[in-house]
C-alpha cells in the first residue's frame, strides 16, 4: 500500500468559468490506490500536441492572458468572448485535466500479474490528464517501451504515430493507392514520410516554406510542393499525375487548400481520360480535414466534378472503428520502430510551471512547424 503523500502530485487543469474567463493552474491531486489491474505512473515526459491546445486554452483570447500566483504555482487567466461561451456550456465551472499522452516509470502496481509485470518499467500512456506528476492507468493501456528507450523517446508514441499509420490504413481500406498530406514538415509529417518510404507508398507532401521543402527532400521525399510558390498548383498537379493520389489529409482545415487539392486531383485524373463528361471524372477524390491550423472558413470552388468528398478525420473514432486487434498491431509497430520511423524531436523542454509562462505559451500556441514542446512533469 502506498501513502497519500506518495500518490499526491500537481496536475495541470483548465477551467472555463461561467463569468467568461479561462483559468489554467497547477492543482495538488491525490490519486486513488491502484486497483488490482492498475498501475501508478510517475509521468516524466508529455508532449504538447495541437490536439491538446483546444482543451488547454479553449476559446480564450490568449493575447490578453495574465499570470498570477507564484513561480512554482502560476495561474493563467484570459477572457473568453461572449459569442464563444455558448459552445462551452458542457464544461463550465468543471476543472479539466489536460494532456493526451505521455510516458514515465511505473512506481506502484496492483496485485494482478499484468500490473506487477510493469513495476519499475518505463511505459507510454494515452488517455488524458498527462500534464501531471502522477497518473493511475489500467495495465492494458500501458505500452512498455523497448530496452534502453527513455520516457522522452516514448512520450509521443501514440498521437502522431497512430495518426500517421491511421492515414495510411484509411488510404488502403478506402481503395486509394497514394496520398497527399499538408503541413508535411511537422513531426507528424516527417513520420508519415518515413512510413511511406518504408512501405513503398507514393506520398505528395505540401509545405508552406522553401526551407520545409528542403528538409523533406533531404529526408528522401520524392514529391514536395510549396504552397507559397507561384507555380504551386502546376507542381501539385504534376505530382498527382505521377503518383495517382486521390486521398488527402489536410492539417490546415480553413482557407482554400482542401479545394485546391481536389481541383488538382481532377485535372490529374482527366489527363488520361478517354472521353469527356460534363459531370467530371468518375474517380472518387477524398480530402479529410484532421486539423485546424487555419481557423478561417473552408473555401472551395466546385471545379472537381461530382465524385468527391470532404469530411473530418479524427484518430480515436478511427481506432474504435478498426477494432482492438488492428489497433494493437499498429501499436506494436510503433514500439518496434520507436527510435527510427517514429522518433520525435523537441525544440523545447519545460517543467509544468514553465509551461504556464506567458512567453512560453506565446511560442507553443502558435502551432508552428519545428516548435515542438515537451513537458517534463517530474522536473521542478
Amino acid at each position: 500500500m502506498s501513502s497519500d503523500a506518495e500518490r499526491t502530485g500537481l496536475q495541470l487543469q483548465s477551467l472555463v468559468r461561467k463569468s467568461g474567463e479561462l483559468q489554467v493552474s497547477l492543482v495538488p491531486v491525490t490519486l486513488p490506490e491502484p486497483g488490482p489491474n492498475e498501475v501508478l505512473v510517475r509521468v516524466e515526459a508529455a508532449p504538447i500536441n495541437p490536439s491538446d491546445l483546444g482543451l488547454l486554452f479553449s476559446a480564450a483570447d490568449m493575447s490578453k492572458a495574465v499570470v498570477s500566483g507564484s513561480a512554482d504555482r502560476p495561474v493563467v487567466t484570459a477572457p473568453i468572448a461572449e459569442a464563444a461561451m455558448k459552445g462551452l456550456a458542457a464544461r463550465l465551472d468543471m476543472p479539466m485535466p489536460v494532456g493526451n499522452e505521455g510516458a514515465g516509470t511505473v512506481v506502484a502496481a496492483g496485485s494482478s500479474p499484468a500490473a506487477q509485470a510493469l513495476l519499475g518499467k518505463t511505459v507510454a500512456l494515452i488517455g488524458g490528464a498527462m500534464y501531471a506528476r502522477l497518473r493511475v492507468m489500467a495495465a492494458e493501456q500501458c505500452l512498455p517501451l523497448p530496452e534502453g528507450a527513455t520516457a522522452a523517446d516514448g512520450a509521443s508514441c501514440f498521437v502522431n504515430p497512430l495518426t500517421a499509420l491511421g492515414m495510411v490504413e484509411t488510404m488502403r481500406r478506402e481503395g486509394h493507392r497514394a496520398l497527399v498530406h499538408t503541413a508535411a514538415a511537422s513531426n507528424l509529417g516527417q513520420m508519415l514520410n518515413r512510413i511511406c518510404l518504408a512501405d513503398g507508398i507514393a506520398l505528395v507532401n505540401i509545405v508552406r516554406k522553401p526551407e520545409q521543402a528542403a528538409l523533406l527532400r533531404a529526408n528522401g521525399a520524392a514529391y514536395v510542393c510549396d504552397s507559397s510558390s507561384p507555380t504551386f498548383m502546376s507542381e501539385l498537379t504534376e505530382a498527382l499525375v505521377a503518383t495517382g493520389a486521390t486521398i488527402a489529409f489536410d492539417a490546415t482545415g480553413g482557407g482554400r487548400l482542401a479545394g485546391q487539392i481536389l481541383g488538382a486531383m481532377e485535372v490529374a485524373i482527366n489527363r488520361s481520360a478517354k472521353e469527356y463528361s460534363r459531370y467530371g471524372s468518375t474517380t472518387h477524390k477524398q480530402v479529410y480535414l484532421y486539423g485546424g491550423l487555419d481557423t478561417s472558413p473552408t473555401e472551395f470552388v466546385r471545379n472537381f466534378g461530382m465524385a468527391w468528398g470532404m469530411g473530418g478525420w479524427l484518430l480515436f473514432p478511427f481506432l474504435q472503428k478498426i477494432g482492438a486487434p488492428a489497433v494493437q498491431a499498429l501499436k506494436q509497430r510503433v514500439a518496434n520502430e520507436l527510435k527510427t520511423t517514429f522518433a520525435s524531436h523537441y525544440s523545447h523542454r519545460v517543467s509544468l510551471a514553465e509551461a504556464l509562462r506567458l512567453e512560453t505559451i506565446a511560442v507553443y500556441n502558435k502551432r508552428a512547424t519545428g516548435e515542438k514542446f515537451l513537458i517534463e512533469p517530474a522536473r521542478g
